[in-house]
């Protein structure tokens, strides 16, 4: 029987078990080992101590791509029978001003601002198509935009208020500054905020619910608090986990190993053998771009204030770009109200540093004049450091075919890395990145020796 490893008990190492089990026609062995106490990475819906009230710690929303094409996540999701809610929100707070409208952008810049931002929009719309939006994983998307530095195109926007809206409505989707991701990758957080290309939304009652019902169907073994230290070759052609659970560290002898880490918690674990451990570190700095985030949550006494046709979230110029959501009109929180933060980028890795008490003291100074009134009524507050937890130039700045991604080294054919540093950031590319290795997993354990001698892949991208 096959054993096989995957290392990380993320979306992304459990959407790979999922999809093994799913698409193998023999029986295997899979085992998760996951270095926290819980799976679902960032997938993560807590309640707070004083109310029994969920709110969101890491990923916020999913992406929705029907729009455009076949969704596999939007096809997960539905068949676990979770339930979903759209989001919306089109408010971004610029200088003291609202701007949600092309009347507001006209009110606050004139009509000067207003045709600069048409025609940034136009040609945004024309670098990046629909379908080359849909396809930005694959292994042609590097032709669709220029590879350049995004902040030379936000450069040689004149009005300095246009600038600071489009930097201010992307910037907590990018989780980085323009300076350091392209301009694809800028473009594309631009472009998702059009309900042409994506949509947002959530699961009912917690983002983490996906993470739950996936691992509650799983036949794998999972090892919580379980980290790998090293993965290295073994004579007879398998690979070797070394790991340390508390006090107690051993090893183990497996014929496949999939990395299902981010690219931080990837370098935290050593690779043995030369022509593995080069291979692995010429994959870390292809793809060594992090991106950070930061999340601050409030419960509060009461309702959050609403106005008619009020968003689920809007954009805000503090702290370089921020999102606020109003996460109560989510679930029903009954006399309470929740308001959660999503900070990115410079600013998200800077006050990762500071205390709790520090960031909540910012983020209610922050808070826009219609929500003011809710510092005074703050039950509790908590505080999510996600820094270097996503990729500010997902794929790299030149990316590699789809096939070499995930398995960065030749001689080590059945090594597999999944992650959606590897396609956009988002759940949705690393579910495309598990799907890819899921079908080539597969392929080698009905033939091991074909597949394996001759590339042979699922077709997947």
């Amino acid at each position: 029987m096959p054993h096989i490893a995957i290392v990380g008990g993320g979306p992304g190492g459990l959407f790979t078990a999922w999809r093994i089990e799913q698409m193998a026609s023999e029986p295997m062995a899979i085992t998760i080992f996951e270095a926290s106490d819980r799976v679902g990475g960032k997938l993560a819906s807590p309640t707070f101590s004083t109310a029994a009230i969920r709110y969101e710690a890491g990923a916020a929303e999913l992406y929705h791509y029907e729009v455009i094409g076949d969704d596999p996540l939007w096809h997960l999701v539905r068949s676990l029978g979770l339930v979903t809610v759209p989001l919306a929100g089109a408010a971004v707070h610029v200088t003291g001003n609202q701007i949600a409208t092309v009347d507001d952008i006209e009110a606050t810049c004139g009509i000067p601002g207003r045709e600069e931002l048409a025609s940034f929009d136009t040609w945004a719309r024309s670098a990046i198509t629909r379908r080359e939006f849909y396809d930005s994983g694959a292994d042609h998307a590097g032709d669709a935009c220029p590879q350049s530095r995004f902040d030379v195109v936000m450069g040689a926007i004149r009005a300095p208020v246009i600038r600071t809206y489009i930097e201010t409505m992307i910037h907590s989707d990018l989780a980085t500054e323009p300076t350091a991701t392209t301009v694809a990758y800028g473009l594309q957080n631009y472009l998702m905020n059009d309900p042409s290309y994506m949509r947002l939304y959530r699961i009912a009652g917690g983002n983490e619910q996906l993470a739950c019902a996936v691992a509650s169907r799983l036949a794998a073994e999972v090892r919580l608090d379980t980290a790998v230290s090293e993965v290295c070759s073994w004579p007879d052609g398998r690979l070797r986990i070394e790991w340390r659970a508390g006090d107690r560290t051993g090893h183990d002898t497996f014929d496949m190993v999939i990395v299902a880490l981010p690219v931080a918690a990837l370098q935290a674990i050593a690779f043995g053998g030369d022509a593995l451990a080069l291979a692995m570190k010429r994959h870390v700095v292809h793809h060594d771009h992090p991106a950070h985030y930061l999340r601050i949550t409030h419960l509060l006494d009461g309702p959050v204030p609403t106005a008619p046709g009020q968003d689920d979230y809007l954009m805000v110029d503090s702290f370089g770009g921020a999102c606020l959501y109003i996460e109560s009109g989510r679930d029903s929180v009954g006399r309470h109200g929740v308001l959660g933060w999503l900070l990115g980028g410079e600013a998200a890795e800077r006050m990762a540093a500071l205390s709790d008490a520090a960031l909540v003291d910012a983020a209610l100074d922050a808070l826009p004049p219609a929500f003011a009134c809710c510092r005074g009524r703050v039950l509790e507050s908590r505080v999510h450091r996600w820094v270097g937890a996503v990729n500010a130039v997902p794929g790299g700045w030149s990316p590699l075919p789809v096939a070499a991604r995930h398995r960065p080294s030749p001689d080590h054919p059945n090594l597999f890395v999944v992650g959606d540093y590897l396609y956009d950031s988002t759940l949705n590319g690393v579910l495309d990145s598990a799907e890819y290795v899921a079908g080539w997993v597969a392929v080698d354990l009905m033939h091991p020796t074909a597949a394996s001698n001759s590339g042979t892949t699922n077709g997947f991208a």
